[in-house]
């Protein structure tokens, strides 16, 4: 996802402040003061004189009769509201302290019809249609199953990369100079070479007649040939109530489906990497009234829609995907407040839910369906709807080579803020195309997506209004209620099935209740901690492992490095000053219990640290090899270390006395005259000293400390040393000499709090590493 600078510049002061009383005839005398005249000078009434003296009139009724002539223009050119649109929006931009991204504004009532192209199928209608992507190579067998379904008419949309004659027995298919003669405002924002093209079909089969739209892939064979197998083609006609999910936990924002389907250890892609580790299943749902499920999204047997990082880590390299659902497993629907991942290529959209087909046109190929099912997610809760999962309604052959991470950039960064940010979004718009407008301004604005895209959804919107599609009432928001009390009748016992899941050539491991026990308490432990990991390697990859891996027990990750990567949401850092980020991450995170920062190659065995202080520091001061003296008299240090000593010093002399004083007793309690240096690649700060430590950075920001040299000095002048938690610690393995032909196998115990040095180069060693810590939790099997 696209993290976008969007804070607005300050608004500078007037240049001239206006007039007053004494600034009648604008005359100065030599003492600064304005002189008052009663009486004006009489003026010549010549026109050149008054034109002169009227200049600033003339110009703004010249500005604004050119205005008026301008608009006449742009209507009489058949433009209408977009072209009115694209006009107000360029004034608005041009106009002196507007907002950076201009607010569309559009006359939903003037909104001419678009009737369907004169030709072969103006006069076609269907009710149901199926829409796919055309495909890179010839037709598929899939594909040419879904062009014989029963009762379904097949639309394949071309890009740039289609052949013109590209065709299909059975289906009709628009290439690129089709979509240009359709007249939808839509066409000239979408990509040319990719899937996103896809909107152009929707609004085709819309303008002719359709009332379901099944959204799918090229690849994914229907199973049975049947649609109706599974999902509810007639809401009417389907069964009165659905099994839902609980509102029980107030705090449960996401949910993984696959879970409730049989596979605990998949994940679907678009699902925070933090919420892999949410294995357990459900200990009752509750019911939801049928008819209003008009998102059904279906799951794929084979290879289910999963992202990259599931790829990477689980791929073998003798095996291809086949992973199998429960297909006897019920339907399941979401309640307001709990969202899910939905895709682009199993998906059946009802007529009242039409609008959410929207793809975004500005974002990585592998996001834009996911970004556009949360979206359609939240606006499904304005007109009373939800969406629902159902058993397995397809099939997909594994024949990919892997995932590009660049294809999932705008996925794993702020898809977990980006929940948040919808759960807390409210309109006071009166009709449900304002409300959709607004959200996509305001996600545009949080950075979620780009201008584009609220350009896209305003064409998108009046596009549906041209071919006459209703749009939807309105209906109160469940969420601002005050939610019922679940009662023993109304709990549905349901104990989801646990099917064969994919390990790297690893037997599957149980899942027992003292596992997940043991994840609960972690989690609760430190379930309103930040991570911060620095990576000593290249964060393409690294980034998303160290969040897959601690994820699962801190309230987030955050990740630095020396090479940043705006896409994966990694900051840049020196890891020689690494201390003085840290700042800015405290500041954005006020309501944390503490800050446990990181380095790659100190492995973190979290589930020793059950009985830690979060109330306190904690630092490596009882481990000798980490934490020790050294002086600044050249002859006893290293140059470095005596440099690094003596600026300590100096440093410690203009601190304000609290610090000064707290440092100087933690030092005494060594020899004279030395400082102390520490490896520091693991230390944490509880929230109550965060802002000394920002304090301390402030002040120490014009010396040249090394993070060895700072953060025990911010750690002796935040706190005396005896209320440091210095057991927690105490236990670390700490192997500064560990041979050049070691490994992390070597070293490692997962009886200890955390190991030093473990050289986590790639996928390879990231899944050893795996196997390695699932000696202290045995659920980490489920990640590789």
């Amino acid at each position: 996802m696209q993290v976008q600078d969007r804070t607005l510049p300050p608004r500078s002061p007037p240049r001239h402040p206006p007039p007053s009383d004494d600034e009648e005839d604008g005359r100065f005398v030599p003492n600064g003061h304005l002189r008052r005249q009663r009486f004006s000078k009489a003026r010549s009434l010549d026109f050149s004189t008054w034109v002169c003296d009227n200049l600033a009139k003339v110009a703004f009724f010249v500005l604004l009769f050119t205005t008026l002539v301008a608009v006449v223009f742009l209507r009489r050119l058949g433009g209408g509201a977009a072209s009115l649109l694209c006009f107000e929006s360029r004034v608005a931009a041009a106009r002196p302290g507007a907002a950076r991204i201009p607010y569309p504004r559009v006359a939903w009532t003037r909104i001419p019809p678009l009737p369907p192209l004169p030709g072969p199928t103006a006069s076609f209608k269907s009710d149901r249609w199926i829409v796919v992507s055309a495909p890179k190579s010839p037709p598929s067998d899939p594909l040419r199953r879904l062009a014989r379904l029963r009762g379904w008419q097949l639309l394949v949309v071309g890009d740039s990369s289609t052949p013109p004659d590209w065709s299909l027995r059975g289906a009709l298919f628009l290439s690129l100079e089709d979509q240009s003669k359709l007249g939808f405002r839509v066409v000239d924002l979408l990509p040319y070479r990719s899937f996103l093209r896809k909107p152009a079909g929707y609004l085709f089969a819309i303008q002719h007649g359709a009332r379901q739209i099944f959204d799918a892939d090229d690849r994914a064979a229907v199973l049975a040939d049947d649609l109706a197998r599974r999902f509810d083609l007639d809401l009417l006609a389907g069964p009165s109530s659905l099994l839902q999910y609980t509102h029980r936990d107030p705090n449960r924002t996401v949910v993984n489906p696959y879970v409730h389907f049989g596979q605990r250890s998949v994940w679907p892609r678009g699902l925070p990497l933090e919420k892999v580790g949410a294995v357990n299943g459900e200990d009752f749902y509750t019911e939801v009234a049928s008819g209003g499920q008009y998102i059904q999204q279906g799951l794929s047997d084979g290879l289910p829609d999963v992202d990259a990082v599931f790829y990477f880590t689980r791929k073998s390299t003798t095996a291809t995907f086949d992973i199998r659902f429960d297909g006897d497993a019920p339907k399941v629907a979401l309640p307001q407040g709990i969202m899910a991942p939905v895709n682009s290529f199993n998906t059946l959209f009802h007529y009242q839910a039409f609008w959410g087909l929207m793809l975004p046109a500005d974002v990585s190929t592998m996001a834009g369906d996911v970004i556009r099912g949360y979206w359609a997610q939240r606006l499904l809760w304005e007109i009373g709807g939800y969406v629902a999962f159902y058993p397995p309604t397809v099939h997909r052959v594994d024949t990919s080579g892997g995932y590009p991470f660049a294809e999932e950039k705008d996925l794993h960064v702020n898809v977990g803020r980006l929940i948040e940010f919808l759960l807390m979004w409210r309109s006071k718009k009166l009709t449900f195309f304002e409300r959709a407008l607004e959200l996509s301004y305001r996600m545009a604005e949080e950075g979620f997506w780009t201008e584009k895209e609220v350009r896209m959804t305003s064409a998108w919107l009046q596009d549906l209004a041209a071919v006459g599609y209703q749009e939807p009432r309105l209906m109160s928001l469940e969420l601002d209620r005050m939610r019922a009390t679940i009662g023993h009748g109304d709990r549905k016992e349901y104990v989801a099935k646990q099917m064969p899941s994919v390990h790297l050539d690893v037997e599957e491991t149980g899942t027992v209740g003292f596992e997940i026990g043991n994840l609960i308490r972690w989690r609760g432990k430190f379930g309103n901690v930040v991570l911060v990991v620095f990576c000593t390697a290249l964060p393409e990859r690294a980034a998303l492992e160290w969040r897959l891996l601690y994820g699962r027990i801190f309230k987030t990750v955050i990740v630095l490095a020396e090479e940043t990567s705006p896409e994966l949401g990694v900051g840049r850092a020196q890891l020689a000053y690494a201390y003085r980020y840290l700042p800015k991450i405290f500041q954005q995170y006020t309501s944390t219990e503490g800050f446990l920062f990181l380095q790659d190659d100190m492995i973190l065995n979290y589930w020793n640290l059950l009985d830690a202080d979060t109330t306190k520091l904690w630092i490596t001061n009882k481990v000798p090899s980490s934490w020790f003296s050294v002086s600044d008299a050249s002859g006893n240090s290293s140059e470095w270390a005596a440099a690094q000593a003596k600026l300590v010093k100096q440093a410690v002399n203009t601190l304000p006395v609290h610090f000064s004083v707290n440092y100087k007793e933690a030092v005494g309690e060594g020899e004279d005259g030395d400082v102390v240096l520490c490896g520091s690649e693991i230390f944490y700060v509880p929230s109550r000293l965060a802002g000394d430590f920002v304090d301390l950075v402030d002040l120490v920001k014009d010396v040249d400390l090394h993070q060895m040299a700072a953060v025990p000095m911010f750690f002796m002048a935040m706190d005396k040393i005896a209320d440091f938690d210095s057991g927690v610690l105490s236990g670390v393995v700490y192997d500064k000499g560990l041979r050049s032909n070691s490994t992390c196998a070597d070293l490692y115990s997962a009886k200890v709090p955390g190991v030093y040095p473990c050289h986590i180069g790639g996928e390879v060693d990231f899944v050893r590493l795996i196997r390695l810590m699932a000696n202290g939790d045995p659920l980490l099997m489920e990640l590789v």
